[in-house]
């Protein structure tokens, strides 16, 4: 096929015909590779944030499509990047669509600017939640298709700069689709399809728990200056990771939202605190946290979750309804529902995970901009992570957060872009003391 200019090229992406794939099934999308090597082009993608979740993020796209090829790369730090370019060019599976030349791997705080810049057609941003705000803004400008990773911001500003992106997005008919997998999952989307029908009668009250050991921590390097310090351990920073229930247990938060059909709760409140995280260890996250979420018909969601070692390890949830209960069980076995006697009613039949959530998620990306119209997540990806901000709100501060509350905060964890340098890093936060630190 000759090469097209690259605005016709772009177009014919966008008004490929969904003949190719119309048959398929958004629960169940099969894609015939033959057929997209004959009737459309190929997808280049670029990767921001080339950690552990950005690499698999892009072997997965790799994987979904296989007329998508892997174009450009970025990460602010240059060991991370080259490191993530090695392992994927040497996969056995992806690696021949890995076809990054040196002047399209990018390092740096303006990385991210080059990868979207670089002629890309879909953008995967896998950076750090702090920066997802600015990243996800600047692909809409530069009219990008995008995959999102979770959460998609750290503190209400963010969410606020995201929702505006979320809105042109959707102006400009940009995929945005989120990284919330278990949504992507057959054997979830089989049993909220079954909570979301009625079969398990009126929702009553939701029930979910991450609760596992303990946040990785990056041994410092006397070399590092105090910005480079804090991106290393980004996970075990506020401003960065907005704490492990923003960050990690937000999947429950999601699934919750997900059981009362987006519909955010009116209000929460929360215990929380740093309990067993050695004194003097770096960062200012807490360790445990117990939300309850109230929404305005009365129904609530309770919501635990722990980073301790040596402690019992669950992560479910249960969606308790008038008639019985659907039994989400995570990384724990097939879904399965319950009537009142506790007896099975129903259990998913096929096996977990299969086919791949990770892979779905952009094989769904893909078939919908081939298809001409580009599915958009972005209402609920920001809504599910600001829900967990204003489970943390609650449990740092001891009040009772409302939603409004929450979306409304003028507290700002994350700097203003002009201000990331690597001579200097925002100050560490102390610890929250319930009661004592305020709400802003």
């Amino acid at each position: 096929m000759n090469p097209l200019p690259e605005q016709s090229r772009r177009e014919f992406i966008k008004s490929s015909s969904a003949a190719v794939i119309g048959g398929a099934l958004a629960s169940n999308l099969i894609f015939p590779q033959k057929s997209f090597a004959q009737n459309s082009e190929t997808i280049k993608i670029g990767l921001v944030g080339c950690g552990g979740r950005g690499s698999g993020a892009a072997k997965n796209a790799l994987m979904a499509d296989k007329n998508v090829v892997l174009v450009a790369m970025g990460d602010v730090f240059k060991d991370r990047l080259d490191t993530s370019h090695a392992n994927l060019t040497a996969d056995r599976e992806v690696g021949n669509r890995v076809q990054v030349p040196q002047e399209n791997r990018y390092s740096g705080f303006d990385a991210y600017k080059k990868v979207i810049d670089s002629g890309v057609d879909v953008v995967l941003l896998c950076a750090p939640p702090a920066f997802r705000p600015a990243h996800a803004k600047y692909a809409a400008e530069k009219n990008k298709h995008m995959f999102c990773e979770k959460p998609v911001c750290t503190d209400a500003p963010g969410y606020r700069s995201f929702m505006e992106t979320v809105a042109e997005t959707k102006r400009k008919k940009l995929a945005l689709v989120a990284g919330f997998c278990w949504r992507f999952n057959h054997a979830e989307r089989a049993i909220y399809d079954k909570v979301l029908g009625g079969e398990i009668g009126e929702v009553r009250s939701i029930y979910g728990t991450y609760n596992t050991g303990p946040a990785r921590q990056v041994l410092t390097n006397p070399a590092w200056g105090p910005m480079e310090v804090q991106l290393r351990n980004w996970i075990n920073l506020l401003w960065l990771s907005g704490d492990h229930l923003v960050e990690q247990a937000i999947h429950n938060v999601d699934l919750t939202n997900w059981a009362m059909n987006n519909k955010m709760p009116v209000k929460c409140v929360a215990h929380g605190g740093r309990q067993v995280r050695p004194e003097g260890m770096f960062g200012n996250i807490y360790d445990h946290f117990s939300v309850v979420y109230e929404w305005d018909n009365g129904v609530r969601g309770f919501l635990f979750c722990r980073q301790q070692p040596g402690c019992f390890n669950e992560n479910v949830e249960r969606i308790y309804g008038s008639n019985g209960t659907a039994h989400v069980m995570l990384f724990n076995g097939v879904p399965y529902t319950t009537n009142l006697k506790n007896e099975r009613v129903w259990r998913y039949p096929g096996e977990k995970n299969t086919p791949n959530m990770y892979e779905v998620e952009h094989q769904e990306m893909f078939a919908s901009i081939r298809q001409g119209s580009p599915r958009n997540d972005g209402e609920w990806l920001a809504n599910s992570s600001m829900m967990g901000i204003m489970g943390r709100m609650a449990a740092y501060t001891g009040e009772e957060i409302s939603w409004e509350m929450a979306v409304n905060s003028q507290e700002k964890l994350v700097p203003d872009e002009a201000d990331l340098n690597w001579d200097k890093a925002p100050a560490i936060t102390p610890i929250p003391v319930p009661g004592q630190t305020k709400f802003i």
